[in-house]
């Protein structure tokens, strides 16, 4: 597929985004085939200012490919007008500031909405731009803590923790550009625009679908809590992580179909009929026994051994692993999520797709994140150009 049949060829899109949330919805678009103008204030946005190594760190790089950058100080009248004359000419604006920050900078959706009707503009933000939380200051891990992630990671004995990963950040992003997309179709259809308005917590709300069972099927009022490794709404058995020779690897069984593979893996289909392990109530109640007959046919053997008979039994399972083994993984590189590329520094950096596999869309990024501003004379051509043919 070429960059002129991608999807999203032709689209234009305003990009005031910052750190994980707003970029990666961008990222999404701009992988689609967008042209996505980053716009960024002096000194450039945030994440590319966590700089350690005298170039822009990584996360930068992995979210701002084949994107172009523009300069703008927007609390500046001169700038402010050249960003709405380039808000004119497009087709969506995206931004994740703090709820009111664009309004009070001359850039929020009623100034864009004047000089393009039609314009879809995408708002992302911790709690939502109203409601009580409006004001409150939103970082991954304050939204893992308010929308209570934190309260169910983790094992009982212990203190919260957060996810190891910016969940609420990527899943917001992800809610972000679905909703774009969304008003996209529509504004296709009918000829409106609109306001999209996602918030990290509300977009972390729907994971919490088992936590959610447990929750309500409990008569006792009691509140569900930290659960380690097992599952979310304590309702199923096998659901864990287990030791092998090499580290641990993760089983479950779903129904009774899978713990009967699994019994016969394990040589032990004489448990077929205990009453301990006969329904999945029964094995939820005899847990500890669950996980020591696993746990002692696990931990005599190593992770590939483990994969390789739950895999041929038809028993879900994955090996644990480390980032390392992550970055080498043969099912995301043949797919190409994962490739290498020129980091424009004399290196190598490694660079991801779009997961989105649409007629080839998933393909790598041909273009490395630019440098900062990079592309200002060539915009700001463009927007000559324009201006001259309205």
């Amino acid at each position: 597929m070429t960059a002129a049949t991608l999807p999203l060829a032709g689209t234009r899109v305003l990009d005031l985004t910052q750190i994980y949330n707003g970029p990666y919805c961008t990222f999404l678009m701009a992988m689609a085939g967008a042209d996505v103008i980053k716009v960024e204030p002096p000194g450039g946005e945030h994440l590319r200012r966590r700089n350690a190594r005298g170039n822009a760190v990584y996360p930068f790089l992995m979210l701002n490919p084949d994107k172009r950058s523009i300069m703008l100080d927007l609390k500046q009248e001169q700038d402010r007008a050249t960003f709405l004359e380039l808000a004119a000419t497009v087709d969506l604006v995206v931004e994740n500031f703090a709820p009111g920050v664009v309004d009070r900078l001359g850039v929020g959706y009623e100034a864009v909405r004047a000089v393009r009707p039609d314009i879809i503009y995408a708002s992302g933000s911790g709690y939502g731009q109203d409601g009580p939380y409006r004001g409150y200051q939103a970082m991954d891990i304050a939204v893992q803590a308010m929308a209570g992630v934190m309260s169910v990671t983790g094992f009982p004995e212990n203190p919260p923790v957060k996810a190891g990963v910016a969940l609420c950040d990527f899943l917001a992003g992800i809610h972000l550009y679905a909703g774009a997309m969304t008003a996209l179709v529509r504004r296709h259809r009918t000829g409106e625009g609109g306001y999209i308005d996602v918030s990290m917590q509300e977009s972390v709300f729907p994971t919490f679908a088992s936590n959610l069972g447990l929750f309500f099927d409990d008569d006792s009022g009691s509140l569900p809590g930290r659960t380690g490794n097992l599952h979310g709404g304590l309702s199923i058995a096998p659901y864990g992580v287990y030791p092998a020779r090499d580290g641990h690897v993760s089983i479950m069984c779903n129904n009774d179909t899978h713990w009967h593979r699994l019994l016969g893996i394990l040589g032990r289909d004489d448990l077929t009929s205990d009453d301990r392990f006969r329904t999945m109530a029964d094995r939820v109640r005899h847990l500890p026994a669950v996980t020591e007959l696993i746990s002692q046919w696990s931990m005599q053997r190593d992770r590939a051994e483990i994969m390789a008979l739950l895999n041929t039994g038809r028993v879900p399972c994955g090996e644990v692993r480390h980032l390392a083994e992550v970055v080498q993984d043969p099912n995301l590189i043949a797919r190409g999520m994962i490739r290498w590329m020129d980091d424009g520094h004399g290196g190598r950096m490694l660079s991801v797709a779009s997961p989105l596999h649409i007629d080839g869309l998933a393909s790598a990024p041909s273009r490395k994140a630019p440098d900062l501003d990079a592309d200002r004379a060539d915009i700001l051509e463009e927007l000559k150009e324009l201006r001259s043919e309205r």
